[in-house]
């Protein structure tokens, strides 16, 4: 199927009901429960919608109608569907055995014009002092592991710390739906494909293995999710310094813990030893994100990966989250704390020669700027 019918765009009137909610700027997601419950993520809190399809014929239309405006197919054979709409948008769609009170559609909004560091200070998701250390991670080429739960804005922080990224560098990207949206112009980009009739799928795996043939200067895979995990980290540790990628885990521990799981799925009988010492060279910072019950999102923990000391991964914070209440609105209060220990990363900069950032040079006056 040629690439002019997989992303056609799709009118308006083709969305049914749902459509005045996927043009609504304000409304990030939209979120379908068999015909009669449609809810949509605003400002990071779930609402149920006066929005409901007629029938499960009108939903039907509407869901077969997104589908195949990406070249995919879904039946009651084929009742799982992840894509990327015309607009960038992420779409998944899950229909009846698999969707026990009829078909689910989600569409994850794809937000035009990227976010810049600024905003996410002025969000209040971080410190100008966590994205001046995040900063200097990029330039320094550190392997920047980024954690969190589900819609806790992984994706977006990704997107923003790839911006700092040297132009004259060459960067693969590898995602299941591609979303990322980077500035630079040397951009390789690989998307994977399910399974197809007529066509086998190509994973993420596949991706990673072939992407290392493309002589990459920075790898950044959208998400890890399975035996991958080992490819992305024999990557990180046979010179793809300042890769990225983004994992699904409830903290930066637990991130450790559920790569190893991963890299046990690629089907090597590793013990676990050897892992752990795999993931303490190849990944040099843990960035952890939440959700918090506001529905605000922040980055709640920044930690270096120090070694290994005997069977354990050594970490160290080098940024938190400390909440202190919730104030009269109703938001989640706190401050963003520094650890007290100095980043390594800061000696990695004067190694390169790299002047430290102007927001840590006061927190760390130690580590002046290298003499010209």
């Amino acid at each position: 199927m040629n690439a002019q019918v997989a992303f056609r765009r799709i009118d308006s009137d083709s969305l049914g009901p749902i459509a005045p909610l996927v043009d609504n700027p304000l409304v990030t997601e939209v979120m379908v429960v068999g015909p009669h419950d449609v809810y949509v993520e605003v400002d990071g809190k779930i609402a149920l919608t006066p929005v409901s399809f007629s029938s499960d014929d009108e939903l039907m239309h509407v869901i077969t109608t997104l589908v195949e405006s990406v070249g995919r197919r879904v039946d009651a054979d084929h009742p799982l569907c992840d894509a990327r709409m015309a607009d960038g948008s992420r779409l998944h769609v899950a229909l009846p055995p698999v969707a026990v009170d009829g078909p689910l559609v989600n569409i994850r909004k794809f937000l035009h014009g990227p976010l810049i560091a600024e905003d996410l200070v002025r969000l209040g998701t971080c410190s100008q002092t966590e994205i001046g250390f995040l900063k200097a991670c990029v330039v320094a080429r550190a392997n920047i592991l980024i954690t969190g739960g589900t819609g806790s804005g992984k994706t977006t922080l990704l997107n923003i710390l790839s911006g700092y990224i040297p132009a004259d560098e060459r960067i693969v990207t590898i995602e299941d739906a591609a979303e990322l949206q980077l500035r630079q112009r040397h951009v390789a980009r690989l998307e994977s494909r399910p399974a197809i009739p007529g066509q086998d799928p190509i994973t993420i795996r596949d991706l990673v293995i072939t992407s290392l043939r493309m002589r990459p200067d920075r790898l950044i895979v959208g998400e890890v999710r399975g035996p991958e995990a080992l490819d992305m980290l024999q990557a990180m540790n046979t010179g793809h310094d300042g890769s990225m990628t983004t994992l699904h885990a409830n903290r930066p521990r637990d991130a450790l813990a559920r790569l190893e799981t991963l890299v046990l799925m690629a089907g090597y009988d590793l013990p676990v030893r050897a892992i752990r010492s795999q993931i303490a060279s190849a990944i040099n910072v843990v960035a952890h994100l939440e959700r918090m019950r506001d529905g605000s999102r922040k980055v709640v923990q920044i930690s270096e990966i120090a070694g290994m000391e005997e069977e354990v991964i050594s970490m160290q914070d080098i940024f938190r989250f400390v909440r202190t209440g919730v104030d009269e609105q109703g938001r989640v209060a706190g401050h963003f704390s520094p650890g007290g220990v100095r980043p390594r990363i800061l000696d990695r900069l004067t190694d390169l020669s790299i002047a430290v950032p102007d927001e840590l040079a006061a927190l760390y006056p130690s580590a002046s700027d290298p003499a010209e």
